[in-house]
């Protein structure tokens, strides 16, 4: 453990849910690498958000999530230093090299020896479920899609960087994906660069987030070190899915109520303000509702008076609906495209990276507002802090919420992990 807490690389590091829950149990980032560019920069701004909570300046950060100084004057605030810890490279054989080069430079100017722990996972959707399922559909098909290779990436940097322990998470679908082949040939690679590793299937109700979420995650070690995969105990929240929407502004399609101080504290529920998921000087943002047809209004108010009636929670099929409401050609795959939010159930279904294409999946519960969700609302229930601020157009905000793991069960596992590496 170096001087100032323990240290990790976060790879594929997406917007930074995993990450977020590392920092929140006080391990310092040395180096988040991200292809993406709008995630890149979500993470830049999360690490300026820390830089200046801690220089006691976070008046700058409020100015920046409202809009009053630009981004160039936000970061201007915030040392170099700081801000090249984001690597924004997609990772290949061609660009590894110059990633060790950046991160090794990082390592020297922070005075560390050792690399503690590396987090991440590659894009899981050459091995989810649905994106096989869609694969017939695509130019490349799923079992030829390169990003199946990118763990051989991963297993680099744990070669290269010997870190005592560390963190893969990927989709379910990893185990079967190829024929259970891509899972073996990545346990392989992992054991012969010198760890032990242990895996479980996670999901992340079972960590206090409101989601059913399920997720593979590897625990690995370094040979001889006695390390072990964490035992979690189940965490229940106890509460309801509403008592995370209820507190912000209503909204209809179409119209916004972001980049304002949430100041009024006392609407909140207990579950928001014992995870800090609201903090009374928060600026809101990202809370804003797509627009709809009135037809698609109309299949949502249909597909929530069937949930809550009479507390039956069945599920609108497309075929029983009027047919002047059907426009679908295909009616025999796909047939619940419509579903809501359930709001009076202690979680909710998964959130997806798909509510950046339309939000049918995820439909708000309260009919009075008969629209689909906001980058906000799930974001919440994805348990990221009300502070967290997205960055690019609504729809990468949408895509970086649905691919993030939920910091809430990223903290737990952190924890976990880090009584064994101070122990030792």
């Amino acid at each position: 453990m170096n001087e100032n807490g323990l240290t990790y690389i976060d790879l594929f590091a997406g917007a930074g849910g995993l990450s977020e829950g590392f920092i929140q149990s006080g391990y310092q980032p040395i180096a988040h690498v991200e292809m993406n560019e709008y995630a890149s920069k979500t993470i830049v701004t999360r690490i300026a958000y820390y830089y200046l909570k801690e220089q006691g300046n976070l008046e700058s950060y409020y100015q920046y999530t409202k809009g009053v100084i630009s981004r160039e004057e936000f970061l201007k605030l915030i040392p170099e230093e700081e801000l090249k810890t984001v690597i924004n490279k997609e990772m290949s054989e061609v660009t590894i090299k110059s990633i060790f080069e950046t991160i090794d430079v990082i390592k020297q100017e922070k005075g560390i020896d050792q690399i503690d722990i590396i987090i991440g996972g590659p894009p899981c959707q050459a091995y989810s479920l649905v994106g096989r399922a869609q694969s017939s559909h695509m130019l490349i098909p799923m079992e030829d899609d390169p990003r199946n290779e990118l763990y051989k990436m991963y297993v680099q940097f744990l070669n290269k960087y010997k870190p005592r322990m560390f963190v893969f998470e990927n989709v379910a679908g990893i185990k079967t994906a190829r024929g259970g082949l891509a899972f073996k040939n990545l346990q392989m690679y992992m054991r012969r660069v010198g760890y032990e590793i242990d895996y479980h299937e996670l999901n992340a109700k079972n960590f206090g987030v409101l989601q059913s979420r399920k997720r593979v995650i590897i625990v690995g070690w370094l040979k001889g070190t006695g390390y072990e995969y964490p035992t979690f105990d189940v965490l229940k929240s106890k509460t309801e899915v509403w008592n995370l929407l209820s507190d912000l502004p209503q909204l209809t399609p179409g119209n916004k109520a972001d980049y304002y101080m949430l100041n009024d504290m006392r609407r909140v529920k207990k579950y928001v303000k014992e995870n800090s998921i609201r903090q009374k000087n928060d600026v809101l943002t990202g809370h804003v509702a797509r627009p709809h047809t009135a037809q698609d209004i109309e299949i949502y108010k249909r597909t929530i008076d069937l949930w809550f009636e009479n507390e039956k929670h069945e599920r609108l099929k497309y075929d029983n609906l009027p047919e002047n409401l059907k426009t679908h050609r295909n009616r025999s795959s796909f047939v619940d495209r419509f579903k809501v939010v359930e709001g009076d159930m202690e979680y909710c279904h998964t959130i997806l990276a798909h509510l950046s294409k339309d939000g049918h999946y995820f439909i708000h519960p309260d009919i009075d507002q008969h629209r689909s969700i906001t980058v906000r609302e799930a974001a919440r229930i994805q348990s990221f802090p009300d502070d967290y601020f997205f960055e690019g157009p609504r729809t990468s905000q949408f895509v970086q919420v649905g691919n993030a793991v939920p910091p809430k069960m990223a903290k737990v596992i952190a924890e976990k992990i880090k009584k064994q590496l101070e122990k030792k």
